[in-house]
């Protein structure tokens, strides 16, 4: 019977015959269906609680966020729609959002995205890298897969960008990394595919090179994967898919004062090296296999911007206030608690003595590093089996014991790393959610929490940044 036919013949039916068993069968997958449905309602019901706010302009994945070094609400994210905007990410008690926020927490109507304070565009392909420059945010860069870098100055109060210029020395760039060196204002470094390493310091007011190349460095074989200033903004450490590991003093003899690659057989990761985090006195180092090397720094005393007595040597003993002590690229120690790619590495502040690792197997693990790099922590199930993208200490002296994580998952977390391996929930402390998450185009691959740590946005691999209040005492 032709579907044209079946259908003449149900109009034939009397309104009060029952239905005839084929019929009732093909009725039966609608019913099945509503639950789903029904499911898919309360997610989104869950977005709208979790957030405080959120921002939807983007029209691709958000792959990177960075906020303002002096007005922590003041944003940047840059996305795979070769586009970077700048928004107020306030709470909803702050002046910029619309009274729209302050009423009911679960708005019938869908909710209203910040609104962009600015867009920054001019990138050919997806925008990777973006940052504000240290120490007052003067500037903001974005830099992409086309291989542009590109610089705009603030005024003020951040809510009028004029662009400044932009520089293509490479292919593809993979990061940015700003210094916070205080004689060497407005420096950036980035790293790019072709494993070279550049640094940067920009000033409009020089109109012939308002993007100075301080320094290049192409000492990398394959691609430069992550880069990272020392707290002071001196050494600037980098890794790369070759497995080595250089860390430059950029503004002392200018060369690496630590080189190590992987034909050192103590320091080989068969996959490569993708992380990186450097205190004042080790590098740490991710890669493959939950690998991690620690690797020790030169002794930093006073900063010295003389640089006339380095010249003297070009291995750079002893210079600009730095003394390469015995333990100056030491492999300090070898580090394998988790069982893939180490993605993320972050240091705690002094007095605090931990090492934050994020593995692609989901997992978060602390290592102490005042007592011979021992495991105080390992969460197995952190992130579930989604891989971990960022971890991070709060900057808050009084909430330094906080870790921040966010994964493919879609989930933002915070642990309390005080106490040890037998602590009740791992030290978890509290979760916010309201990406897609599942690890298929809805994870968090990026976060910034402002130095108080009670505000947390999101860069959303949905293209949507949210921002959630995280005010835990």
């Amino acid at each position: 019977m032709s579907s044209s036919e079946h259908h003449h013949e149900e109009e034939d039916v009397p309104e009060d015959e029952i239905l005839n068993p084929e019929d009732a069968e093909e009725e039966i997958p609608e019913d099945e269906d509503h639950p789903m449905e029904d499911d898919e309602a309360e997610e989104e019901i869950q977005f709208q609680n979790d957030s405080a706010a959120h921002f939807d302009t983007h029209t691709d994945s958000i792959f990177c966020i960075a906020q303002h070094p002096l007005l922590p609400s003041i944003v940047v994210t840059g996305g795979g729609d070769d586009t970077a905007y700048i928004f107020d990410a306030s709470l909803p008690d702050g002046p910029v959002l619309p009274s729209s926020y302050e009423s009911n927490p679960q708005p019938k109507g869908e909710r209203e995205g910040l609104k962009a304070i600015q867009k920054l565009d001019g990138h050919a392909d997806s925008v990777n890298a973006v940052a504000f420059t240290q120490p007052s945010g003067e500037y903001v860069v974005t830099a992409g897969l086309d291989g542009k870098l590109r610089a705009w100055r603030g005024d003020k109060t951040a809510y009028k960008w004029a662009f400044v210029a932009e520089a293509q020395e490479v292919q593809e760039i993979n990061w940015v990394s700003v210094s916070s060196h205080p004689q060497h204002p407005n420096t950036i470094a980035l790293g790019a595919n072709d494993g070279s390493v550049w640094v940067y310091q920009i000033n409009a007011q020089d109109k012939q090179s308002p993007l100075n190349i301080l320094q290049a460095y192409y000492l990398h074989t394959e691609s430069c994967t992550a880069g990272a200033w020392t707290p002071d903004g001196s050494l600037l450490g980098t890794v790369s898919e070759d497995g080595s590991l250089y860390v430059w003093d950029v503004f002392g003899t200018g060369q690496a004062v630590v080189s190590l690659t992987a034909e050192d057989q103590r320091f080989a990761v068969e996959g490569g090296l993708y992380s990186v985090a450097l205190s004042q006195t080790i590098a740490a180092v991710g890669g493959a296999g939950g690998n991690i090397k620690i690797v020790g720094l030169p002794r930093v005393g006073a900063l010295d911007a003389n640089t006339s007595s380095s010249k003297k040597t070009k291995a750079g003993a002893g210079n600009s206030g730095k003394a390469l002590s015995s333990s100056t690229g030491q492999i300090l120690a070898s580090l394998q608690a988790q069982s893939d790619g180490i993605e993320t590495l972050s240091f705690s502040q002094p007095p605090l003595t931990l090492l934050a690792a994020g593995s692609v197997d989901g997992s978060i693990a602390l290592f102490d590093t005042a007592h011979r790099f021992a495991v105080r922590r390992h969460i197995r199930e952190a992130h579930e089996e989604f891989a971990v993208v960022k971890v991070e200490f709060v900057r808050n002296p009084q909430k330094a014991h906080f870790l921040t994580t966010a994964g493919m998952d879609g989930v933002v977390k915070r642990w309390d790393t005080r106490g040890g391996t037998t602590a009740a929930g791992q030290g978890f402390v509290a979760e916010w959610r309201g990406h897609r998450g599942d690890g298929e185009g809805g994870g968090v691959l990026g976060f910034v929490q402002g130095p108080s740590g009670d505000r947390i946005v999101t860069a959303g691999d949905d293209g949507i940044s949210l921002v959630f209040k995280a005010d835990i005492a």
